[in-house]
């Protein structure tokens, strides 16, 4: 039996971040992926092309992983929203958790789960780890009103 060859669960979490809006706010941003027009101005063009959203779906070509297709799989009012791919060279989930700290205030975390076996494993955790926590800060800069 090869057991290098097959993949295990591999798990990438973004630090919490704070946001200074309510988390009832902060869900209704990111459960309707419109409204990824908030933070476009923001996406690296040097890195990221093609980029196209729906309310529940967005896809992009990422340099130098290729076309990415993400759709919300899962609504978890007021707390989570979680994504699967649709169209990726490396099959992963994204979950997006976001808890109240106070009536005024929220944090969230992203985290991405995917099957990698050790040599893939090798080759995207830094550029998986460093990807996660660029999303959490970018949605943590948004304006969620």
């Amino acid at each position: 039996m090869y057991m290098g060859l097959f993949g295990s669960e591999s798990k990438f979490e973004s630090s919490v971040k704070q946001i200074p809006y309510p988390q009832e706010a902060v869900y209704r941003n990111i459960s309707d992926l419109r409204n990824l027009e908030k933070v476009q101005d923001r996406v690296p063009e040097d890195k990221v092309n093609d980029f196209k959203y729906d309310e529940d779906t967005v896809s992009l070509n990422v340099a130098p992983v290729g076309e990415l297709k993400l759709r919300i799989c899962e609504r978890e009012e007021p707390k989570c929203v979680k994504f699967e791919t649709v169209q990726s060279p490396v099959p992963f989930n994204v979950w997006i958790q976001v808890l109240p700290v106070d009536e005024n205030n929220s944090k969230m975390k992203v985290t991405v789960k995917a099957e990698l076996n050790p040599f893939i494993k090798g080759m995207l955790e830094k550029p998986l780890q460093d990807g996660v926590e660029k999303i959490a800060e970018a949605l943590a800069q948004i304006q969620y009103t």
